[in-house]
């Protein structure tokens, strides 16, 4: 397995992966028309464009065997989506694809921006989870994620809540 940053050449990729993933996760508990309102806006080439250009957020391809399995995106500082502590950084995303699922990528994932946050001297990492993605929840309970908070989030015109997970670095 390694870890490729991403750059701005790697927009079309991002956004296969993004849609694909999102899509593959969410699509039974949402409506066809929330989701396609969703995905029309949050993946577009422009934004993941603008995404990858902020200095303040990174991503990170995994591929294992030249095959890209999913990716990472951290924020820290100013590009979090919540108002936290400099101290803190997000995991924003961790996108597997499906059928790379439950073979240890996300752990590495996880493990991954944990290094990557105690390198910036950070003393938290969060990140933000649907209140109904139990598999999720658990996966990051069992990494000793703690729900901290809450927030909304809009699928199309539909309120849903995120639980915002936080764990604190040693």
């Amino acid at each position: 397995m390694e870890l490729k940053k991403g750059t701005l050449a790697d927009v079309m990729l991002l956004q296969q992966i993004s849609i694909e993933t999102f899509t593959d996760t969410f699509k039974e508990q949402n409506t066809e028309e929330d989701l396609k309102q969703y995905l029309e806006k949050a993946y577009t080439v422009d934004q993941l464009k603008k995404e990858l250009a902020n200095e303040k957020s990174s991503f990170f391809f995994l591929q294992d065997n030249e095959e890209t399995v999913g990716y990472l995106k951290v924020n820290v500082e100013d590009a979090q989506t919540e108002d936290s502590a400099e101290s803190a950084m997000e995991i924003e995303r961790i996108y597997i694809r499906s059928h790379y699922k439950r073979k240890g990528y996300g752990k590495f994932l996880i493990e991954q921006a944990e290094r990557f946050a105690q390198k910036a001297n950070k003393k938290a990492i969060w990140l933000g989870v649907w209140e109904k993605n139990t598999a999720a929840l658990a996966f990051y309970k069992d990494r000793g994620f703690v729900q901290t908070s809450s927030h909304s989030f809009f699928m199309g015109d539909d309120e849903q809540t995120d639980l915002i997970m936080t764990k604190q670095l040693v």
